[in-house]
């Protein structure tokens, strides 16, 4: 009977550990990811953590965000990014591509190899958007822009519309300003809490994909 009890103890523990199992995500991106110009605490990383922690998920998130990336230097490294501990990446690229002017066909070439290379590691992803400036034309637009919603619909990743989305929620450029550094490229620590209450909801969504 003792060994009965002790072997049905045994199964209960064993169960609650693998449902309470920690998801590990990365963040492959730019400076953006990285936080830049911020004290480390007020990052997208670490206030990303935060948001989730406070919605109640138990998650890991690793800083795979380097200033000055392109596309190709994330496809360059998601390999060694992608380490046997990781259950989902978030993918956020492309702003250092639109900076240089780089052919949209080279940058969805890079974010596929990406989010290939996720796929075949059994690794879910969330591909967070980007949109291009007006002033490459019209053409440049729509072939960056419809990048990220193609290759999510492709190859069946979660899709969050726009980084910067959070920023301008009331439709006014002007408005979203003081939520920028003085470079106006990089948010500031409030830019980047409101970044990340559009898009926690979407990483919310990746980890439960990750538990299924």
């Amino acid at each position: 009977m003792l060994r009965k009890a002790l072997m049905s103890m045994l199964f209960m523990f064993c169960g609650f550990a693998a449902t309470a199992e920690q998801v590990v995500i990365a963040a492959l991106g730019d400076s953006l990811t990285h936080g830049y110009g911020l004290p480390e605490q007020d990052g997208f990383v670490p206030q990303l953590d935060r948001w989730l922690q406070a919605q109640g998920a138990d998650v890991r998130l690793i800083n795979a965000g380097v200033s000055g990336d392109t596309t190709a230097g994330g496809a360059a490294r998601v390999d060694w990014t992608l380490t046997p501990e990781v259950d989902g990446m978030i993918v956020a690229l492309g702003g250092n591509d639109l900076l240089r002017g780089i052919d949209p066909a080279v940058s969805r070439a890079n974010l596929e190899a990406i989010v290939k290379t996720a796929g075949a590691a059994d690794v879910e992803t969330l591909l967070v958007g980007m949109q291009a400036p007006g002033n490459y034309g019209a053409d440049y637009k729509e072939a960056f822009d419809s990048i990220y919603p193609d290759l999510a619909e492709q190859y069946e990743t979660g899709y969050a519309p726009s980084f910067f989305s959070g920023l301008n929620a009331e439709g006014d450029p002007d408005a979203a300003r003081r939520y920028m550094q003085p470079d106006g490229i990089h948010p500031n620590a409030e830019g980047v809490a409101l970044i990340v209450e559009n898009l926690g909801p979407y990483v919310l969504e990746l980890i439960a994909a990750v538990q299924q």
